[in-house]
């Protein structure tokens, strides 16, 4: 054999290619996420796909706890580490393009345009001037999970469209102790889990009021409409006694240990209510405000590149970035992972939105609203003692409110300046 024809042979054993008389190697970038156990395993199929289509490329795949996330994040890419393509929750963009963490999608292989045709549209929280800086695989909406089982037993037919029969529906589902402790809600309640968001773009919304101005920099649900909302909220335990705030401490967990008749919850709950054994369920659209007011939340986990992806792994992070935003990178999503398409060619194929799983959580894509969070984790706090102290303390609602919305406001203030 002759020493060229070695050097070939050599090359393509190794997996590299020959370019101009030299191997060149695959080129190899990093993905990270939060570990998510559906989530995992729905990226790794996507890997798996994506390398088999390109070849050339390999995808390095890493997941940290949640809790850990934002902060492995932050040291690594101003290290030069990390990953090349990051999922950040989308009310980070903000700080992560302050920070100098990610980089704005290229126009040529991401036109806005064709981004805000393809798309649903609250994705244009993401655009910033000419430039799109992230996109999403899957998003997210709320409905109302409930037990059929418990149905079943308390002889309802069918979820609540409204929430007048909401709260009916929570009382022939509520079952007390001979001491009158509740043993079973009819609903569950708790800020801690999704009802803030039901709280803000929903009840807020169905009681004829708007949770915030100025692209959210304005807090605006200490209103006439806000103090319904809370009270309507509060009152499911202090007047119509279908719930308790603290049952079983997560409102999820009292719906999966059959304690709870109802439950609001978002579409990337699917996947643990599965997996637990026994428990049956449907799901059905959020229950109608007064005037048949329908309203939702839609939130979503973006993909973006880094600052840290240069050359031939800014190249292939392109084409990964255009693969985990395609459509059928989407389905997968929906299939292994419950969260909901972005793109309505997706969702809105008549299979999907008529799925009787997904499709309420599709439908309520439509009429969906997306907070721009300052900081999700504090925002949600003022809610929570909201909450307590018209629960606890006995304090009127509206005072409540107003010292919330005051709170909120300064949060903002601090953040947007």
């Amino acid at each position: 054999m002759s020493a060229w024809k070695f050097k070939v042979l050599s090359v393509v054993l190794s997996g590299g290619l020959l370019v101009g008389g030299s191997a060149r190697s695959e080129v190899e970038i990093e993905y990270w996420q939060y570990f998510f156990d559906a989530r995992v395993t729905a990226m790794e199929q996507l890997i798996g796909e994506f390398e088999a289509e390109n070849p050339g490329i390999k995808v390095s795949m890493t997941h940290f706890p949640y809790a850990d996330y934002r902060t492995k994040v932050a040291a690594a890419i101003p290290a030069g580490e990390g990953p090349d393509v990051v999922q950040l929750f989308y009310g980070w963009l903000n700080d992560y393009v302050a920070a100098d963490l990610i980089q704005p999608l290229p126009n040529d292989a991401f036109p806005p345009g064709q981004i805000e045709a393809e798309f649903f549209p609250m994705v244009s929280a993401m655009r910033e001037g000419d430039n799109y800086w992230a996109l999403p695989t899957a998003v997210r909406s709320l409905a109302l999970f409930y037990n059929t089982a418990l149905f079943a037993e308390a002889g309802i037919d069918a979820p609540p469209q409204t929430l007048d029969e909401l709260i009916e529906t929570a009382r022939a589902l509520t079952k007390t102790d001979a001491a009158g402790n509740l043993t079973q809600v009819g609903i569950t309640a708790g800020m801690n889990a999704q009802d803030h968001h039901w709280f803000r773009e929903v009840l807020v919304r169905q009681f004829g009021g708007e949770p915030y101005l100025d692209d959210y920099t304005t807090v605006n649900y200490n209103s006439e409409a806000g103090v319904a909302a809370a009270e309507f909220y509060v009152g499911l335990a202090n007047d119509h006694k279908v719930t308790a705030f603290g049952f079983m401490d997560e409102p999820q967990a009292a719906f999966k240990a059959g304690r709870a008749g109802m439950h609001i919850d978002g579409s990337f709950r699917i996947g643990s209510l599965n997996k637990t054994r026994g428990l049956k369920w449907g799901v059905a659209e959020l229950p109608a405000g007064p005037n048949g007011t329908q309203s939702n939340y839609s939130s979503y986990w973006v993909n973006a590149i880094t600052t840290k992806a240069e050359g031939e792994k800014y190249d292939a992070a392109v084409k990964f970035m255009q693969f985990v935003t395609s459509d059928n990178a989407m389905q997968v999503w929906l299939d292994v992972v419950g969260e909901l398409p972005a793109k309505p060619s997706v969702g809105l194929t008549e299979a999907n939105a008529n799925d009787a799983v997904f499709g309420p959580f599709i439908r309520g894509l439509a009429y969906a609203n997306t907070t721009k969070f300052a900081n999700e984790s504090a925002q949600r706090q003022i809610l929570i003692d909201m909450v307590q102290r018209i629960d606890l303390e006995g304090q009127p609602a509206a005072e409540s409110v107003a010292v919330a919305a005051e709170a909120e406001q300064k949060l903002l203030d601090e953040y947007y300046n």
